[in-house]
C-alpha cells in the first residue's frame, strides 16, 4: 500500500455540504461581515488603477506636447503633476494594504473564537474531526487575505477597461490587445485546470508527511529503543517522495504557464510598439500614443501574471477554505441548555451500549449500575475490556449508542459543558501537562484561581511536598521544552488537577500506572478524602492498590458486566469462580494413567512435600 493511498480523502466540497444541510458557508458568513471593508478596498482599488494611467498619460504628453513645443515649463508642470499623482497612488495602495491586513486580523479573531471549542469537542470523537487542522487552516487564510493576491483580484476587473482605452488610441492596437489578452487568459485557465489536481494531491501528501513526522517525534524514545529509526525514516521518505513527485508536477505545469505568459506578454508589448510604430510612420497615430498603448497593455495583463505567480498560494487558500467550511458544517449547533443546579455527583448508568464515536461495533454492552455521592467504585477487568471507554462515557466526552449515562438524573447533553465540567475531576490514562506553570496546570488555567485553592488540591493529592522540591516550586514551568517531569510526577500533578475545586464526580483511569509505593499511598488517601467530602469516585484499575479505598466493584469482561456490588462480596465471588474454573480445568486435563508417581519426603517438619518421579527412575529402583 502506497503512502498516497493511506491519505484520507478528507476534502469534500463545502458547497455540496451546504446544499445537503441547507446551510450557507460558515466561513463565507464571517467574511461577509467585512463587506464594508471590502467596499473600501474596492474604492481604493478604483483610485489605484485610475492613477495607474499616470505613466501612459505622462509619456503621451512628453512625446506629443513637450517634444513638439520644446517647452521646459510644460515639462516641469506635468512632471510635478506626475509626482503628485504617483504619491497619491502609493498612498491609496498603502491604505488598501492596511485594510486587507485588518480584515485578515479580524477574520482570524472571529474564526478562532468560533473554531477552537468545537475543534476540541470534535477531536474527542477521533476520526476525521481529530485529524482536521482548522487552526492551521485559519492561519493559511489569514496569510492569504493579508497578502498581494486579494488586491490583484480587485485589479483584474480593470483589464477590460484598459484594453478598451487602447481602442481609443487606434482600433488596430485594440484588436491586437484583445487577441493577445485572449491567448494569455486561455493559457492561465488551462494552467489552472492542469495544475489543480497535482497541487491538491501534493498538499494532502505534505500534510500526511508532517503528521507522520510529528507522531515519530512524539514517540522518539520508543523508536530509538526498539531500533525502528530506519524503518520509520523509510516510511516518512515514502510520503516525502510521493509528495515531492506531485509538487514537482504541479510546479512544472505552473512554472511552464508562468514562463509562457511572461514571455508572451513581453512579446505582445513589443508587438504593440511595432504596430504603433507602423501607424506612427503613416502619421495615423502619434509617437506618444504608440508608447502609451504598450504601457496600458502591460498594466492590463499584470494582474493575470500576478495570479499565475500566486497560483500555489491561491490553491492552498482554497483548500483551507473548503476544509474549514466542512469542519464547521459538521458541527451541529448545540441547543441552549437550561441552567441546572450544581451536581451532587450521583451517577447512574442504564442499559449502556457504546463504543468510540463512529465505530460500527460496540465496545461496551448492557451495563447497569449506580454510584451515590460519597461512594467509591473500582472498575476492574482484563485489558481491552472497555474500562477506558467507560471512563470517557462517565465524564461525557463520548456519548452512548444506546442507553444512558446520567449525572443527577440528567444526560450530559442536557448539561452546559463549561458549567458541569467545573464539578468533574478526570485523570485520563495518558496524562500530559500544558505549557505553563505547575500552579496554572493544577488550577486548570482558571484566571480566578487563588494560591490557597491550588495548594489545597496539591495537598489533597499528596503532591505538595514533591512540588516544593522542584526548582521553582509551584512556579516551575512545564510543557514543551520546559522542565522534564517523570511519569509518576506528571500523573500525581494530573491527579491534583482532577481534584482542583473539590469536584463532585471524580473519574480516574489507571491513576497508579506510574506511581511508586509513596504515590500509591497518596492516591488511596486522596480517594478516601474525596469520599468523605461527598464526591462520587470511580477508579479504572489494573493494580489492586488503586481500589483499596473503594466500596463497590464493577467487573468487566469482553465489554460486558460480569459482576457489580460491594467490594468484598464481588472479589470473593470472583475468586471462587476462578478457583472453580481452575479445578475444572485441572480435572479435565488430568491423565488416566499418570506418568509421574508421587514420592513423600519426610522429616522436614512441614508435612510431606510431593515431587515428581519419572517412570524410568521408578523402573530402575532409584528412590533418592
Amino acid at each position: 500500500m502506497t503512502a498516497g493511498k493511506t491519505v484520507d480523502k478528507a476534502r469534500r466540497s463545502g458547497g455540496d455540504a451546504a446544499d445537503r444541510t441547507g446551510l450557507r458557508s460558515p466561513v463565507g458568513e464571517v467574511l461577509t461581515r467585512a463587506r464594508s471593508a471590502f467596499v473600501g478596498i474596492g474604492v481604493f482599488s478604483f483610485f489605484v488603477n485610475l492613477l495607474m494611467l499616470t505613466g501612459p498619460i505622462y509619456m503621451l504628453q512628453v512625446y506629443d506636447r513637450v517634444l513638439m513645443s520644446r517647452s521646459m515649463a510644460t515639462l516641469i508642470f506635468i512632471s510635478v503633476a506626475m509626482l503628485l499623482l504617483y504619491f497619491f497612488m502609493g498612498l491609496f495602495d498603502f491604505w488598501r494594504s492596511r485594510v486587507l491586513v485588518r480584515v485578515a486580523d479580524e477574520f482570524e479573531g472571529v474564526m478562532t473564537s468560533k473554531t477552537f471549542t468545537p475543534w476540541l469537542r470534535q477531536s474527542t470523537g477521533g476520526g476525521a474531526a481529530a485529524r482536521a487542522q482548522p487552526m492551521s487552516d485559519i492561519s493559511t487564510l489569514r496569510q492569504f487575505l493579508s497578502g498581494p493576491a486579494p488586491g490583484t483580484f480587485f485589479d483584474l476587473p480593470w483589464a477590460p477597461l484598459f484594453i478598451l482605452l487602447i481602442f481609443f488610441l487606434h482600433w488596430t492596437l485594440g484588436v491586437l490587445a484583445v487577441i493577445g489578452s485572449a491567448i494569455i487568459f486561455t493559457s492561465a485557465w488551462i494552467s489552472s485546470r492542469r495544475t489543480e489536481k497535482p497541487m491538491m494531491e501534493s498538499l494532502k501528501l505534505r500534510r500526511a508527511e508532517q503528521a507522520f513526522a510529528g507522531t515519530a517525534q512524539r514517540n522518539a524514545e520508543a523508536i530509538q529503543a526498539m531500533g525502528m529509526g530506519e524503518n520509520v525514516r523509510a516510511r516518512w521518505a515514502q510520503f516525502n517522495v510521493e509528495g515531492s513527485r506531485e509538487t514537482v508536477a504541479a510546479a512544472d505545469r505552473s512554472g511552464g504557464a508562468s514562463s509562457f505568459t511572461k514571455a508572451f506578454r513581453m512579446f505582445l508589448q513589443s508587438a504593440m510598439l511595432g504596430a504603433g510604430g507602423a501607424l506612427a510612420i503613416q502619421q495615423i497615430i502619434s509617437p506618444g500614443a504608440m508608447i502609451a498603448g504598450s504601457i496600458i497593455l502591460g498594466r492590463a495583463l499584470a494582474p493575470v501574471q500576478m495570479i499565475i505567480g500566486q497560483w500555489r498560494n491561491i490553491g492552498q487558500a482554497r483548500d483551507a477554505y473548503d476544509r474549514l467550511n466542512d469542519f464547521h458544517l459538521r458541527e451541529i449547533d448545540q441547543p441552549q441548555s437550561t441552567r441546572l443546579p450544581d451536581p451532587t455527583g450521583h451517577i447512574t448508568v442504564e442499559g449502556l451500549t457504546a463504543g468510540p464515536p463512529g465505530a460500527q461495533k460496540a465496545v461496551l454492552s448492557g451495563l447497569n449500575f449506580s454510584v451515590q455521592p460519597g461512594q467509591g467504585l473500582g472498575v476492574i477487568g482484563p485489558s481491552a475490556s472497555g474500562k477506558s471507554t467507560l471512563a470517557r462515557l462517565l465524564v461525557g466526552v463520548w456519548m452512548p449508542q444506546r442507553g444512558s449515562v446520567r449525572l443527577d438524573g440528567a444526560t450530559f447533553d442536557q448539561w452546559d459543558r463549561e458549567t458541569v465540567g467545573r464539578h468533574i475531576g478526570y485523570l485520563p490514562q495518558m496524562v500530559e501537562l500544558f505549557d505553563g506553570t505547575i500552579s496554572e496546570n493544577i488550577a486548570r488555567f482558571d484566571p480566578a484561581k487563588t494560591d490557597e485553592s491550588v495548594v489545597t488540591a496539591a495537598k489533597w493529592a499528596g503532591v505538595h511536598d514533591l512540588i516544593l522540591r522542584l526548582p521553582a516550586g509551584y512556579e516551575t514551568q512545564v510543557g514543551i521544552g520546559r522542565s522534564v517531569l517523570s511519569g509518576g510526577q506528571t500523573q500525581r500533578i494530573g491527579l491534583a488537577r482532577a481534584l482542583y475545586g473539590s469536584p463532585k464526580l471524580i473519574v480516574l483511569d489507571e491513576p497508579n500506572a506510574n506511581l511508586d509505593h509513596e504515590g500509591d499511598q497518596a492516591l488511596t488517601k486522596a480517594i478516601a478524602t474525596a469520599k468523605k467530602k461527598g464526591a462520587s469516585v470511580i477508579v479504572m484499575a489494573h493494580r489492586p492498590s488503586a481500589i483499596a479505598a473503594v466500596d463497590l466493584i464493577l467487573s468487566l469482561r469482553d465489554g460486558k458486566q460480569e459482576a457489580f456490588g460491594p467490594k468484598d462480596e464481588v472479589l470473593a465471588a470472583l475468586r471462587g469462580a476462578m478457583q472453580e474454573k481452575k479445578a475444572a480445568k485441572a480435572k479435565k486435563s488430568k491423565p488416566s494413567k499418570p506418568a509421574i508417581s508421587p514420592i513423600s519426603l519426610k522429616g522436614t517438619g512441614t508435612g510431606p512435600l510431593v515431587l515428581g518421579q519419572s517412570a524410568a527412575a521408578k523402573r530402575s529402583g532409584d528412590t533418592s
